[in-house]
């Protein structure tokens, strides 16, 4: 307010300063003399109608101001939070790893990218055995531990995401065969390791079987992903915790 008050009463005075100028250099021109009631009406016009005038204009500025600074702190805000909904959208809400969509829209991106790796599909053996002997709680816990081994192996072009239920799925760019093969086994033998114990403190046994594609420089991520879940499905019937791969 103290703002608008002094902006208006130095408009005031710049109305005065100006109205005299104008007064001295025009009257006298026309024969006329600036002095008495025509020198006070020169001095208080300019004040009573400027100073309000003024007065009321910067009042409703600096109203617009606040409102726009205001509405510019809303939209902010609302594209953050639109931003977090948006991520938080593409996540598995118990892993924090992507959701399938998201994966797979990865995989399209990498894919139209030219990045070539190993495509791994994995899924926790006799999982139902754990959710019914201990509890859907300490299935979770299973399933999130899991999340956090495979989301140590994500980077630029390498993401892990969970596919649904107790299936997973980790993508690895660069991958020679060989190395694709020892990444396998070293997922595997993590999650087998895994020091896992029920609420009574009882271990748990976990382990996982994987399938795993070598996918080529511009895959189609549905075929690659078809032919990894085959080679799962081959681990599977073979025994379980254990790595089928083709390339």
């Amino acid at each position: 307010m103290r703002i608008v008050l002094a902006k208006s009463l130095l408009t005031g005075l710049l109305s005065l300063l100006a109205s005299l100028i104008l007064s001295f250099s025009i009257v006298p021109m026309l024969g006329g003399e600036v002095a008495g009631a025509g020198l006070i009406m020169t001095i208080v016009c300019p004040l009573v109608i400027s100073i309000p005038a003024s007065a009321v204009h910067f009042r409703q500025a600096e109203k617009l101001r606040r409102a726009e600074v205001a509405a510019s702190e809303a939209l902010q805000k609302l594209a953050i939070a639109y931003e977090e909904l948006r991520l938080q959208s593409r996540r598995d809400g118990l892993t924090g790893l992507l959701n399938r969509n998201a994966f797979l829209e990865e995989l399209e991106t990498f894919s139209r990218k030219g990045v070539a790796g190993g495509l791994l599909f994995l899924d926790l053996d006799y999982f139902k055995s754990i959710n019914d002997g201990h509890g859907h709680a300490t299935g979770d816990e299973a399933l999130r531990r899991t999340g956090q081994i495979l989301a140590a192996y994500q980077g630029e072009f390498d993401i892990a995401g969970r596919l649904g239920g107790e299936e997973f799925a980790l993508f690895q760019s660069d991958l020679t065969a060989e190395a694709m093969l020892r990444r396998c086994e070293e997922i595997r033998g993590l999650i087998d390791c895994m020091d896992f114990r029920s609420a009574s403190g009882s271990i748990i046994s976990v382990s996982a079987s994987i399938g795993a594609f070598y996918c080529v420089p511009g895959f189609d991520p549905q075929e690659c992903l078809k032919a990894a879940d085959a080679n799962l499905y081959k681990a599977k019937t073979s025994g379980r915790n254990r790595v089928v791969l083709s390339i």
